[in-house]
């Protein structure tokens, strides 16, 4: 979904014990807060041999059950380490319900408190289908042959004879599975539940590299994402229960970029449903999409005006060359001669940088992200020269309060390709009240995806299956 990593503290880790006291056994929960607030909870049991062992849930993040690496107790403290030490928490227990404490991660250094909790914790997602269906879920896999890759994904057919209208769902950025789950969200299966019941055959595919699917996925860019998802729809096309003349794709972020790349390609395309599509160049989306999120966390627009100028020069070094070293030293320079002329604290509060340590780290951020082969092709993309060469109809939709892909932009500049387009019926449509996942929301900051647990607005399957009732049934 463009920001290839929603705000997370680290969630991969792995087990070992260490020497033990009893008095820490139960579940600790505390709230830890990284400019807003989540819950942590650490889980502490006896093994056999008297040692410790933990695991740690996110809730908030959607991570449950994770085996940290090293846990000690030494008289009242007690140390937890995660795998590699990419996190440490240390406590001291102030009585048989309180531990006093840090959290430490990335060289920064957060109070984390916990409180002894007999509740189990859980994530309440009412939208998630449950069986039995009312309809045939059938789990396939099925091949790239030259280029050796296999897909794991799951087809819903409605009950009957067919043949049915059908839709292929193409994921956001980022490495997603069929459901293109998030938080505990399972969008993708929400929407095919949905559209499924109302008599449409949905194929929603886990990306390269995760579920059931192989392939690399670092290194790909959505070039490659495209033409996975040609492989999909080649697959949806040999199944005897679909209707060869009513076949579409469903593309949300990025999928909603890629969408129309195979429908230019392909005029077996009938329809296209873009959620949250680019309308835009990317770089453009890009820097509306750090603004948004800078003001969102209280960054004065002027200082957000200063950043992205640097972030430009940034950028269009990166395009520049593919020689890392060359890239990290002209980063340097840009970063160093722009700090020489802004304001230290809009510098701190852009970057975080405060010294020549806090500048390095930053351009190490910097170099990696912007090298990336992915990143890269996104940030030189330009998706209106293929919205103007489609042919097919198209429904596209984004949230009002979306801060990844902003429909003020956005949404209007797919509406003025469409206009210029052969496309003979297409809508957009702005869907008051709801995010980049199409959730009711509150605050509607990239922080709040977790918390709600709308997974997938009624309005917005409403607005899919209004449209595609009338322009494709």
């Amino acid at each position: 979904m463009f920001l290839k990593a929603v705000c997370t503290i680290g969630v991969f880790f792995s087990a070992l014990h260490c020497s033990a006291q009893t008095s820490f056994a139960g579940s600790w929960e505390g709230k830890l807060n990284i400019g807003t607030t989540i819950r942590l909870v650490f889980n502490i049991k006896d093994t056999t041999d008297n040692n410790l062992y933990s695991t740690m849930d996110s809730p908030d993040q959607a991570a449950m059950d994770i085996a940290c690496s090293h846990t000690v107790a030494k008289e009242d403290s007690i140390f937890i380490t995660t795998l590699g030490g990419r996190a440490k928490y240390s406590g001291k227990k102030i009585d048989g319900n309180y531990i006093l404490g840090e959290f430490r991660q990335n060289g920064h250094k957060l109070t984390l408190d916990l409180k002894k909790t007999d509740k189990a914790i859980t994530l309440n997602r009412p939208q998630t289908p449950k069986p039995p269906f009312e309809y045939i879920s059938e789990d396939v896999v099925y091949h790239n042959e030259p280029n050796n890759i296999q897909f794991g994904a799951t087809i819903t057919i409605p009950h009957g004879a067919g043949p049915f209208p059908a839709v292929l769902m193409i994921t956001g950025s980022g490495q997603q599975n069929r459901d293109e789950e998030l938080f505990g969200h399972r969008p993708f299966a929400v929407i095919a539940d949905y559209l499924t019941k109302k008599g449409y055959i949905v194929l929603r595919v886990d990306d390269r590299g995760i579920g059931k699917s192989t392939g690399e996925f670092s290194g790909a860019t959505s070039e490659d994402f495209k033409n996975d998802a040609i492989v999909s729809l080649n697959y949806l096309r040999s199944r005897k229960e679909v209707d060869q003349k009513k076949i579409g794709l469903m593309g949300h972020s990025e999928g909603g970029m890629i969408a129309p790349m195979i429908a230019v390609e392909d005029k077996g395309v009938d329809f296209l449903v873009l959620l949250a599509a680019p309308g835009v160049p990317c770089l453009q989306l890009n820097e509306e999409q750090l603004a948004a999120l800078f003001e969102k966390s209280g960054v004065k627009k002027e200082s957000t005006d200063e950043y992205l100028e640097l972030y430009e020069k940034m950028v269009k070094s990166s395009l520049k060359t593919d020689d890392k070293e060359e890239f990290r030293k002209q980063v340097n320079k840009e970063v160093t001669e722009w700090r020489a002329k802004t304001p230290s604290y809009v510098v701190l509060e852009t970057t975080n940088i405060s010294d020549n340590r806090s500048q390095e780290k930053f351009v190490d951020g910097i170099v990696n992200k912007l090298s990336d082969p992915w990143y890269k092709y996104l940030i030189s993309y330009n998706p209106q020269p293929t919205l103007r060469k489609l042919s097919c109809k198209v429904l596209a939709l984004n949230g009002e309060k979306d801060i990844q892909v902003l429909p003020g932009s956005n949404l209007v500049g797919v509406k003025e390709c469409l206009d210029k387009s052969h496309s003979p019926e297409h809508e957009t449509l702005e869907l008051k009240g709801l995010n980049h996942l199409f959730q009711s929301c509150k605050t509607c900051s990239f922080q709040e995806y977790a918390q709600l647990e709308e997974t997938f607005s009624p309005t917005a399957l409403a607005a899919i299956s209004d449209w595609m009732d009338k322009n494709v049934k």
